[in-house]
């Protein structure tokens, strides 16, 4: 048995196993599927909310989906059950998605044909199939993708055009998740033709209820499509189970929903004979999100981290449009139809501009605080935006309407200046690793207005350093959260959302949203306060700290307005004091105590450094449990900056020096702060 049938026969009892743990969930589906207006019940509520949201992205019509309108349910019904919503653009945006669904040829290492499946290109580059089609990079290294493999409009078979594949310049599989993503060993021409179909890591494409499509090459036949009969029974967490007529031979298709967005990666096909209703045959496909997630964890680097970012630049495209479509009152148009109309063909172009920019009004918008972040200003009224096309947008009356706040990050990193050890007019430089963590220690990592040095380790920050500028402070407003990882470091050495799910524990930030919140421009300040949402700003804290109204969190503010200081100017130092008895959690060490040092100006000229700590050891004990929280137990204090070194192994020497504590001619313990009078400044 060659490796990608042993392959194939694991995946299939594996799926086989989850089919069967589901059948509960299934009976259950399919009897409020049945009852009227099921679609609407059958799934949880905020997948059908994150659906709602997703279709109004497709359908001109404002009022259809709006979350305040009339009888939400019908409405929903009648878009997914109805053909009346199937009109001639999905005909003609599944032609386009098909294109870029090819053959795969498995060959041996003699080049003689093995078996076949099928996959899609999904960026300009780089084809998705199963780890169980192309299980090693070997495998890939000898097979091919045939592209037209099927009729033409009068019968007869097209021109197939075959293309090796090139896993030494990308190949990446997961057997857990059975994917494989390799490049196409072919110029960029060859394959523009082609088209491809986005991964969109982005929920609310698919609910339970609804139909999907498959476009495939059963047996290793020519291509055809297993056409909107394919109903969504259940959605586990990682996969998707629907009844369809796939056949061997369909692994690695893609599964599209009616707006033809990619799913999910079939793999499976299982008898599941207590379905009769099914055709006595459970399918199982691999969600798209869950592959985008994995990839977003993998920690690429050179060549092939480009690769992907190019694979999610559609996505980062939508972001942008939907940020100008809002602005414009317009509906905003998804990923897969960026420089078309509403619901436009799904496949795109792999022909397109390689930078986009965005015009709109500048002045009043900056000036309103509607600019995109990242903007910059052209004139005329007009500021240009830096994302993966250009697509420009001028307002009729010169001034856009409010946009939500929402945060928007810069993957452009090259624009960040970081910390300023000269910000105060006295140097005040990084802390310095002690030689036991510089193996440890990260590369500065630069954002607007401070900066992030990691413990890789550890997988937290080891200390942060933030300039605030009180006469230019600003206070943009916060929509939601949204955390993501700096692609400048591994995923592996970031502590990320698994950590902070279902608990108690916050994703602190250690950096205040606000405190880099500084410019001369509302633009400005937006882009330092979403920085702050990466997660090499965030450490865990439990919730009752976080939340909790502590003279901590106003360290900076009491420092930053006090009476003696002259420039309305800080610089904040801050981490999580990594202690090896740290409890662990979730693959994480929970740091107990947290340090400050708060450095100003006085009114003398004379810099003044302080340091503070806090614990809440009391609030970590026995994690996840519910325990009672007593701020009497949960205290602040000043303590020598020379303690806060001793405790992190950080070089501190100009910090130490400007410590006003060092003046007095005992060292005092730890000060108990209650109120800002309190401080010795």
């Amino acid at each position: 048995m060659e490796l990608h049938e042993r392959e194939q026969e694991r995946q299939r009892r594996a799926a086989q196993r989850r089919v069967a743990e589901r059948v509960p969930e299934r009976r259950g589906n399919q009897s409020v599927l049945t009852s009227p207006g099921g679609v609407a019940a059958a799934d949880s509520p905020e997948r059908i909310a994150k659906r709602i949201d997703r279709l109004s992205r497709f359908y001109a019509d404002g009022d259809l989906l709006e979350p305040g309108a009339p009888e939400p349910a019908a409405r929903l019904e009648k878009i997914i059950n109805s053909v009346d919503y199937v009109g001639a653009r999905y005909l003609e945006a599944g032609v386009a998605a098909a294109r870029a669904v090819g053959r795969i040829g498995i060959r041996d290492e003699r080049g003689r044909p093995a078996g076949y499946g099928t996959g899609s290109l999904v960026s300009p580059a780089l084809l998705l199939t199963n780890h169980h089609v192309l299980p090693d990079a070997a495998t890939a290294r000898t097979s091919v993708v045939e592209f037209n493999f099927q009729d033409g409009l009068d019968g007869r078979p097209l021109p197939v055009t075959v293309h090796p594949l090139d896993p030494d310049r990308f190949f990446l599989a997961d057997e857990e998740l059975d994917f494989a993503l390799v490049a196409v060993r072919a110029p960029a021409a060859d394959l523009a033709p082609f088209g491809f179909n986005p991964l969109l890591e982005t929920e609310g494409k698919i609910i339970i209820g609804e139909f999907v499509t498959i476009v495939q090459h059963p047996r290793g036949d020519k291509k055809q499509v297993a056409l909107r009969e394919n109903r969504i029974v259940d959605i586990p967490e990682r996969f998707v189970h629907y009844a369809a007529d796939t056949e061997p031979g369909s692994s690695g298709s893609p599964v599209f929903n009616d707006q033809w967005e990619v799913v999910a990666l079939h793999h499976a096909s299982v008898p599941a004979p207590e379905h009769e209703e099914f055709g006595g045959f459970v399918n199982e496909g691999v969600r798209i999100s869950r592959i985008c997630r994995r990839l977003r964890e993998a920690g690429l680097q050179g060549p092939r981290r480009e690769l992907v970012d190019q694979l999610f630049a559609p996505e980062r495209i939508e972001q942008a449009v939907t940020l100008l479509s809002t602005a414009a009152g317009t509906p905003p148009v998804p990923a897969n139809s960026v420089g078309a109309p509403v619901a436009a063909p799904a496949a795109m172009s792999a022909a397109a501009p390689a930078a986009m920019s965005a015009a709109a009004p500048s002045a009043a918008a900056e000036a309103a605080g509607t600019v995109p972040t990242g903007a910059s200003p052209l004139g005329d009224g007009a500021f240009t935006v830096e994302v993966p096309l250009e697509i420009t947008v001028r307002f009729a009356d010169g001034r856009p309407p409010a946009v939500p706040e929402r945060i928007a990050i810069d993957p452009d990193y090259t624009t960040r200046g970081g910390y300023d050890p000269a910000f105060l007019g006295h140097p005040l430089p990084l802390p310095v690793p002690s030689p036991g963590l510089v193996a440890d220690a990260s590369p500065e990592l630069r954002y607007h207005h401070f900066s992030v040095v990691m413990h890789r380790r550890r997988r937290l920050a080891l200390f942060t350093a933030c300039n605030i500028d009180g006469t230019l402070a600003r206070r943009p407003g916060r929509e939601s959260d949204r955390w993501i990882f700096d692609p400048r470091l591994p995923a592996g050495e970031q502590t990320g959302e698994e950590v902070y799910r279902d608990n108690d524990l916050d994703r602190g930030h250690l950096v205040r949203r606000l405190d880099p919140a500084w410019g001369d421009s509302d633009v400005r300040a937006k882009a330092a306060a979403d920085d702050t949402f990466h997660f090499t700003n965030a450490t865990p804290q439990h919730h009752a700290f976080n939340a909790g109204r502590t003279l901590w969190a106003g360290l900076e503010d009491y420092v930053l307005n006090g009476a003696d200081n002259r420039d309305l100017a800080v610089s904040v130092f801050t981490g999580p004091v990594l202690a090896a008895d740290d409890d662990p959690y979730r693959g994480v060490l929970l740091p107990r105590q947290f340090w400050k040092v708060v450095a100003m100006v006085a009114k003398s000229g004379k810099p003044s450094v302080t340091g503070y700590l806090l614990s809440q050891s009391a609030l970590l004990h026995d994690l996840p449990t519910e325990e009672t929280f007593s701020y009497g137990a949960y205290r602040t204090y000043q303590v020598p900056v020379r303690r806060v070194a001793d405790l992190t192994a950080l070089g501190l020497d100009a910090h130490i020096q400007a410590d006003p504590l060092e003046r007095l001619e005992t060292v005092p313990g730890p000060r108990e702060i209650t109120r800002p009078e309190d401080l010795v400044l």
